[in-house]
């Protein structure tokens, strides 16, 4: 058994290949689960970031381990295997240590690559387990405490905020529950109802600005979203508006045309106020997986996201996956939701959480 490596660098391979790797980012622990009980591999862990996808196995027959990527893919090997890149052993053995360490990857197989997990304890001379994970919460807690966590200060009336994200991740929930904390400061605030896709979204919109008490702008089913975002920030202008905070349809973030719709809302928002959006938020569902780092990877190219909102904390899901979220993309987590009332929304705080981890 050797220890190979294979990824698909995103940013050699086409627009197709690289959407169809992430379209499939969901189900891998199974894909996994499957390749090792086949004997394809004594042990295997994937690992997926904003550059890369890669495989990483304790093969006696990496081409097994090719054949099996194209294969979870759905791409004949011939259309995957020109992207592919090796590792030598040395340095797949480096790089299996930080998927060892669990926090961006899915793994599998208890020999070699967490191995490398317990060299780094013994490296440290931690004897007892309790004090592994005593000293990994404190590296952890520490390195998310992101810069941007510090905030930002609001210059210039009204500051404007870009809410996207996927469908179902909790996008107009979060909205309300922003749109409440800014009254709570004495702030005067617009929701935009951006989503003129989904039925009954703007509806859903002005419940919760009722809620929060917060003005409203709207307009029928199907409107062209850049032109209700126009006549939303008019009226905030006219109004002396503090802040807006603007709704979006969700979408799937391998959908070229949707993204590219994104992008003309975004163009729209600068050029109507300077500056803005001042802030853009990705809303990130807990329960999801390894898609979300494609989620963030390509909301980000086209909306150059800000900040990220954890939703739905409320559940059995941790979240966990916001770690390689902040490694890979560099975003900072900005907030959590955890419930469905107004107030179930708290600023992030890295301590707290990994406590929730572990």
């Amino acid at each position: 058994m050797q220890l190979f490596t294979f990824g698909i660098n995103h940013q050699t391979a086409p627009l197709a290949v690289r959407e169809q790797v992430a379209f499939n980012a969901d189900g891998m622990e199974d894909a996994l689960r499957d390749l090792v009980e086949n004997g394809a591999a004594k042990e295997a862990a994937i690992l997926s970031t904003c550059n890369r996808t890669e495989l990483y196995c304790n093969a006696a027959h990496p081409d097994q381990a090719i054949d099996w990527l194209a294969q979870y893919h759905h791409m004949p090997r011939k259309d995957i295997e020109p992207y592919l890149y090796t590792l030598p052993r040395e340095q797949a053995v480096k790089h299996s240590f930080r998927v060892a360490s669990g926090l961006d990857s899915m793994v599998l197989g208890e020999t070699e690559i967490l191995g490398q997990l317990k060299t780094a304890a013994q490296q440290r001379n931690l004897r007892v387990a309790a004090d592994v994970v005593k000293v990994f919460k404190e590296d952890l807690g520490d390195y998310l405490r992101h810069p941007a966590l510090a905030g930002q200060s609001e210059s210039g009336r009204p500051h404007v905020v870009l809410v996207v994200g996927v469908n179902g991740s909790g996008k107009t929930t979060t909205i309300g529950k922003l749109a409440a904390k800014e009254r709570k400061r004495g702030k005067s605030v617009m929701l935009v109802a951006g989503d003129t896709f989904r039925a009954a979204a703007a509806d859903q919109l002005e419940i919760w600005a009722q809620r929060a008490d917060a003005e409203i702008v709207r307009r029928a089913e199907g409107a062209d979203p850049a032109a209700v975002i126009f006549d939303g920030l008019a009226a905030a202008k006219a109004r002396g508006i503090d802040v807006v905070f603007i709704d979006t349809a969700g979408r799937l973030q391998t959908k070229h045309n949707l993204m590219e719709e994104l992008k003309k809302m975004r163009r729209v928002i600068a050029r109507e106020v300077s500056g803005a959006p001042h802030e853009t938020l990705l809303v990130l569902d807990a329960a999801t997986g390894q898609n979300a780092l494609s989620q963030a990877r390509l909301f980000h190219d086209a909306t150059q996201v800000t900040g990220v909102v954890l939703t739905k904390l409320d559940g059995t899901a941790k979240g966990g996956i916001i770690v390689a979220v902040m490694d890979q993309v560099d975003l900072p987590i900005k907030y959590v939701g955890f419930g469905e009332t107004v107030d179930q929304l708290s600023a992030f705080d890295p301590r707290s959480y990994v406590d929730a981890l572990f």
